[in-house]
């Protein structure tokens, strides 16, 4: 049974569906994140509260290692996919030219395994200066981690906004191309609504994108 499950999920349409059901689910966390994240900009109090109720959860350890686990099948998927599609054309394309109208091609859809490898750096130099950095606690009756501190200290510095900057709006190309193509790979793939799920696909990206890269700008020019 567990070798059947294997072969069928390593399949290269089982690849497909694994990387689209990741996929989305990595979109959803990144709608729910733009919204916690957002929180910043109602000040210290607002923000600190919201970051204490998430952590004192008894249910985010289980969460976290579920997302930890669709994060790391979603980039297993990516190369091992991208691995095949190499094998089966070992010689590349004297020139690439978009094919009009009916083209999909993007610079999103070209860039998918470089952004993606970049994310995978952003996220873990994310992780490490907030989720594991410094640990201030707030004054007063609660003391709950100062998270908006944090927060406040690495975006005054320039380098770290423009990285995060930079890192944020390649998350939004990268969903650009991502969310569409998540629905291409379960099969939903029609001219009647693939122009709609494209429409919804950038703006959820240049809205998550430009909504994330804008908080570490506003600290910077209002702290």
């Amino acid at each position: 049974m567990r070798s059947r499950f294997r072969r069928a999920f390593s399949s290269s349409v089982g690849t497909k569906l694994l990387m689209g059901l990741t996929g989305l689910a990595l979109f959803a966390y990144m709608v729910l994140h733009l919204a916690g994240n957002a929180l910043i900009l109602a000040g210290p109090d607002l923000f600190n509260q919201y970051s204490h109720t998430l952590i004192s959860n008894p249910l985010i350890l289980p969460i976290e290692l579920g997302l930890l686990a669709v994060f790391v099948i979603h980039i297993y998927k990516a190369i091992t996919m991208w691995t095949a599609n190499r094998r089966a054309r070992p010689v590349g394309y004297l020139k690439k030219e978009m094919a009009g109208h009916t083209s999909r091609k993007s610079l999103a859809s070209s860039t998918m395994i470089a952004s993606g490898l970049f994310l995978l750096l952003f996220v873990i130099v994310h992780v490490k200066q907030f989720k594991f950095g410094t640990w201030y606690q707030t004054v007063g009756q609660a003391e709950i981690r100062d998270l908006y501190r944090t927060e406040v200290e690495i975006f005054q510095q320039p380098l770290w906004v423009v990285f995060y900057v930079a890192g944020t709006l390649l998350v939004g190309l990268h969903l650009r191309h991502g969310f569409t193509s998540a629905f291409q790979s379960l099969g939903i793939d029609h001219p009647v609504y693939t122009r709609k799920l494209t429409a919804i696909g950038i703006f959820f990206a240049i809205l998550i994108g430009g909504g994330l890269a804008a908080i570490p700008v506003w600290i910077f020019f209002t702290s």
